[in-house]
């Protein structure tokens, strides 16, 4: 179970063409577009305003940049491991080669889980914000096509209906997974020009709202700790830092792409860091204009934080600007949920440990269109019939546990293939690795326990799996 996939058979993995293998279509822009587009999300215009009024105050842009720097350790690992190693499946490919097949197996069922239950909570969120934008424009939709069965909703009259499906959530899925069908070049511009709206509503925000800035607002910059660990001063800094930081995963999907990148050795590295570069900047500037408009204390429970400041602004059109940018914004983060899923399973399928099903290509769009079609329809019926209190949040902790394994095995590979040609180097090892792997672990042992009992439950089924099947027909069985 601990025998390694050869870095040589990675590398003739990454060499083959044809009819069976995935097509090289993605630039390095499409690779920062699509970091951009998933890291990018409705968290920031939630989690930047209750880390502001619970933890940071005005230093939020200070706990920003310190949730940037944790993920830079584990970006520059990856880089490393996808200029070295340009083929799909991300930290489940790199811990093969390094760890062994059964922690490789670990990682990519844990990716599962994050992908699928991240895809299926966006399409439910999805749904609600479609749901409110059409609202205004007073084309309404029966309670009992956008809620699932176990939901109920109450009327103006006070009656109460039941919800049968939510058909906005599956539709959307299905609509991508058709997109994704298509090849990874047609879903990378749609995510382009869903990136490009995106910024254009971020920096508009940005650029209004600065001139409405009271600096009076940012008195005191660093507000005194209540006694309360955590709660402002030095500690609510850190606190603030945990908070935001699920805010900037994503950037790990691109590493998911390697294998349809033109130019993988340059272009891999550029679209990971480039992406978390970028968005740290906007995420910076965005949280010094959201507290620079708004007392951070009037962001106290509030889940909108900024259609409170575009109450303090004459600009009302920008809150349905945004709700319109958080509908596309989701398409894109739903897109690359689902191809970084279907890239996952894929490497796992040919190595024998899932059906042959999920590795099945395309004869001309070169994509593992089977594979996209039975996850699609699983993640659509998700979707449409579980309520998003049971879907819950998308798991990061899989996301942690991958960062660590990754800077791991940067490690171990600098260890027994020392000589190995690596298009980027992860600078400074092995300190970089090691804070990567020191911060990721932190953040693990501070998750709540029910994420911890998820993750557990979830391995159980997993293992499972691996006993029953996956050994059995491993390509790398003794």
């Amino acid at each position: 179970m601990l025998h390694t996939k050869p870095l040589a058979r990675l590398l003739e993995e990454a060499a083959e063409t044809g009819e069976h293998t995935l097509k090289r279509t993605l630039t390095a822009t499409n690779l920062v577009a699509i970091g951009i587009g998933v890291i990018i999300g409705a968290g920031l215009f939630s989690l930047t305003g209750l880390a502001a009024a619970n933890h940071s105050g005005p230093a939020i842009t200070l706990s920003l940049c310190g949730a940037a720097l944790a993920c830079v350790f584990s970006a520059l690992c990856y880089a490393e491991f996808a200029s070295m190693v340009p083929v799909a499946g991300s930290a489940y490919t790199y811990s093969f080669a390094t760890l062994g097949e059964f922690f490789a197996w670990i990682i990519g069922w844990d990716l599962v889980l994050e992908y699928s239950v991240g895809a299926a909570t966006v399409a439910i969120s999805w749904s609600q914000y479609l749901t409110r934008f059409l609202a205004k424009y007073d084309i309404v939709f029966p309670y009992q096509i956008t809620l699932s069965p176990f939901e109920t909703a109450t009327l103006q009259d006070g009656s109460v209906v039941s919800g049968f499906i939510n058909l906005p959530a599956m539709l959307v899925v299905l609509a991508i997974t058709a997109i994704i069908i298509r090849g990874a070049k047609e879903s990378a511009l749609y995510t382009t020009v869903v990136v490009g709206m995106k910024l254009v509503v971020v920096l508009v925000f940005i650029g209004l709202g600065w001139q409405y800035i009271n600096p009076a607002n940012y008195q005191p910059y660093i507000p005194n700790n209540t006694g309360t660990f955590g709660e402002f001063g030095v500690s609510g800094i850190l606190r603030g830092a945990g908070v935001v930081f699920f805010m900037f995963t994503g950037f790990d999907m691109v590493a998911t792409m390697s294998q349809e990148a033109k130019n993988p050795k340059r272009d891999m590295p550029i679209g990971i860091i480039g992406s978390l570069i970028i968005c740290t900047i906007l995420y910076a500037l965005f949280g010094h204009v959201l507290t620079g408009i708004v007392n951070y204390t009037e962001f106290k429970n509030s889940a909108a934080p900024v259609a409170i400041a575009i109450d303090k602004m004459p600009y009302k059109w920008l809150g349905q600007a945004i709700i319109l940018m958080i509908l596309f914004g989701y398409t894109s983060v739903i897109v690359v949920d689902l191809m970084s899923q279907s890239r996952v399973f894929f490497s796992m399928s040919r190595d024998g440990l899932l059906p042959k099903i999920f590795s099945e290509i395309h004869p001309r769009f070169h994509t593992p269109y089977k594979s996209n079609i039975v996850l699609g329809c699983f993640i659509a019926l998700f979707a449409g019939l579980v309520p998003i209190r049971v879907v819950g949040e998308m798991t990061s902790i899989g996301t942690l546990l991958a960062f660590v394994m990754v800077c791991i095995g940067v490690l171990i590979l600098r260890k027994k293939e020392p000589n190995a040609p690596r298009a980027f180097r992860t600078p400074w090892v092995p300190v970089v690795p090691i804070l990567g792997i020191i911060t990721c672990g932190i953040m693990m042992v501070a998750l709540p326990i029910d994420t911890w009992i998820r993750l557990g439950a979830w391995l159980v089924i997993g293992l499972v799996i691996y006993f029953g099947y996956s050994r059995k027909h491993s390509l790398y069985k003794a």
